[in-house]
């Protein structure tokens, strides 16, 4: 998961996937295991790559985009509240 500015949310999940790539061939290799790289990536504003939907459909049980969207909010709220505090 990765919460970057709002513009760099598709290169984000461009660079997570190449990131984990090789890790990837590597659990296939050594377990002879199937491995699947799911991105979640979510703007700091809430903003969501087209395919996060496709993404959350890969996960196992019930998911829906609000979810991350809250988080990467509500994360951002939090810095910005402790950024203000020291400065007054």
């Amino acid at each position: 998961m990765a919460v970057p500015a709002g513009g760099n949310v598709t290169q984000k999940e461009v660079e997570k996937k190449l990131k984990y790539k090789s890790l990837c061939i590597e659990i296939q290799l050594m377990w002879n295991m199937k491995c699947v790289n799911i991105q979640i990536v979510t703007g700091a504003t809430g903003i969501v790559t087209k395919a996060l939907e496709k993404h959350l459909e890969a996960i196992p049980g019930k998911h829906s985009v609000d979810s991350p969207q809250q988080t990467a909010v509500l994360g951002t709220s939090r810095i910005i509240r402790k950024v203000l505090q020291c400065e007054t």
